[in-house]
């Protein structure tokens, strides 16, 4: 049973003046409207990442691929203790940890704090493009024989193998039909916070349903062999590319890495709940616990799904083609239930329900973070922008367009991992801040305070993220590493835009408030981690074996 007391103290922190909670609230600022709860529906769509990188999982390890997606949680959940920490240190912002984050760095590098911000954005918003090309894919399979003109046409605009081998820019039915469904789902989001998050409730309990029945119908009927979980050997490949099994040496170590770094893109999204502090009524109470919550409900999820998956499924069948690449991953799971083809066509409806749900979830995650990074100086003064209900509706349309190039992509797979190693950088800098947090503003208010040994298990998890990129992230294609990392750069020429062009070398004023220390305690030790990382990146990759 959950003690708070086991894993935080509560710091003594004096009530927000009723001035700084309950600010009249104008056409040009978020609003205070939501609770825990709104932000526990919102983050609900979490779960379904499961039904993104299940099938690269089981083929990238094979039978171990139980234990990866429990280990892959746990650390997700060890990790969510410093993001409720840093979060609570800056009730009136919006956007995220990566925001609280890099204000914990801005003293130390005015470039490194960016790219935190930039990394979570860049990991969260592809998750718009790939989720709905994948509920375009469930429906098509659903609907049309794959072998149908409407699943096999496609107009080829570009060639993008320089990037990614067989990468194309192109249109079929997959894009248009996401495009629909991405269009729907920035409708839902247009009226505010509160509003998305009525809707996010629906759908949270409509898509959660069919995940938990699949999660325990295998369970109840008793139809996972033994054989399906064991040996608990990782796959390799014989001369010829076939699967085959191998054994716990460098090859199987780093197969079993290159897992990891799929499982933890899927397992890890949920400290999206902390997006919403500054819409928070109560952001001293609200933010740990829909964070917490939202946690236990992905503990529960990222363990008995892929249980039940390969359980019913087989190490064979986890090898499918359809499995791997996703797109049959929906119908296997609805067969798991029974009860023929109209409960068959519910389960596939109600499991494309759950991934516009991580859409939704999404949007309105990744929108935040352009918007609190736009009003912190980080990025362009245009997306600080928000609507008459309080929607910073052009960071939206930012996501929107970009997504919308993103659908046109051959390769999700590719964008995916692109965006995961993005995400790990922002995950290691976002861990490290809760100490240089602790060393710098001792004496600052905090409404949640982790135990130490959290914090330093925290720092610790983030070392081993980075082991997780530098020796699986090439598992997912030829230079994934690199062009992960080109992509994180990225913001380096948008930021000096923004900071030297705009802002004349100035931060805004609300952000010099938040950065002002009396002094860096912290000394060189983030420099330290940061050089420290960086070698753990490149030994991981100097010493990964891909057979």
């Amino acid at each position: 049973m959950y003690s708070q007391k086991d894993v935080l103290s509560i710091g003594a922190q004096a009530p927000l003046a009723p001035a700084q909670l309950q600010q009249q609230t104008q056409s040009h600022e978020l609003q205070r409207t939501l609770t825990w709860k709104d932000a526990f529906w919102v983050t609900s769509g979490v779960p379904a990442g499961v039904l993104f990188t299940i099938g690269g999982v089981s083929a990238t390890i094979g039978n171990p691929a139980w234990v990866i997606w429990i280990l892959a949680i746990l650390v997700g959940f060890a990790q969510c203790f410093v993001y409720a920490e840093i979060s609570g240190l800056y009730p009136h912002k919006s956007g995220g940890a990566s925001v609280y984050g890099a204000l914990g760095w801005v003293r130390y590098s005015k470039f490194v704090a960016p790219v935190s911000v930039w990394c979570n954005w860049v990991a969260w918003s592809p998750m718009l493009a790939l989720g709905t090309s994948l509920a375009a894919g469930y429906m098509l399979s659903a609907l049309f024989p794959p072998d149908s003109v409407i699943n096999t046409w496609q107009l080829t605009l570009v060639d993008l193998g320089v990037v990614s081998k067989g990468l194309t820019l192109r249109v079929n039915s997959t894009f248009i039909l996401a495009t629909a469904f991405l269009l729907i789902t920035f409708k839902l989001q247009h009226s505010g916070a509160s509003a998305a998050a009525t809707t996010q409730r629906i759908l949270g309990i409509a898509s959660l349903t069919p995940l938990v029945l699949i999660a325990l119908v295998p369970m109840f009927t008793g139809d996972m062999p033994s054989t399906s979980f064991l040996p608990l050997l990782p796959l390799t490949h014989d001369a010829a590319g076939a699967p085959v099994l191998g054994g716990w040496n460098a090859a199987g170590i780093s197969t079993a890495m290159g897992a990891m770094f799929l499982a933890c893109w899927s397992t890890f999204g949920f400290e999206t709940a902390v997006c919403y502090t500054r819409e928070f009524k109560d952001p001293q109470k609200d933010t740990f616990k829909a964070i917490f919550w939202s946690g236990v409900l992905c503990l529960f999820m990222f363990i008995a799904v892929p249980i039940a998956f390969q359980g019913s499924l087989g190490l064979s069948g986890m090898l499918e083609p359809a499995i791997v690449d996703g797109s049959g991953v929906g119908a296997a799971m609805a067969r798991f239930v029974g009860g023929g083809a109209v409960v068959f066509n519910v389960i596939v409806v109600m499991l494309v329900l759950a991934i516009l749900l991580i859409v939704m979830t999404s949007m309105m995650g990744s929108s935040r973070t352009l918007y609190q990074a736009s009003l912190d100086g980080w990025l362009p003064r245009y997306l600080s922008h928000v609507n008459e209900h309080g929607s910073p509706t052009r960071a939206m349309w930012t996501d929107l367009v970009f997504n919308l190039f993103l659908l046109l992509m051959s390769n999700y797979m590719a964008v995916l991992s692109i965006s995961n190693v993005c995400y790990m950088i922002f995950v290691f800098l976002n861990l490290q801040s809760g100490w240089i947090h602790r060393m710098d503003r001792p004496d600052w208010a905090r409404p949640y305070k982790c135990k130490n040994w959290l914090l330093a298990l925290g720092a610790f998890f983030g070392f081993f993220d980075l082991a997780f990129v530098g020796a699986g992230a090439n598992f997912q294609g030829e230079h994934t590493l690199r062009n992960g990392l080109i992509a994180a750069l990225l913001i380096v020429p948008v930021f000096v835009y923004r900071h030297y062009i705009q802002d004349k070398g100035r931060f805004p004023e609300s952000m010099r408030r938040d950065m002002e220390l009396p002094n860096a305690r912290a000394g060189v030790l983030p420099y330290v981690a940061l050089i420290v990382g960086g070698l753990v990146v490149w030994i991981a990759a100097r010493l990964t074996v891909i057979t």
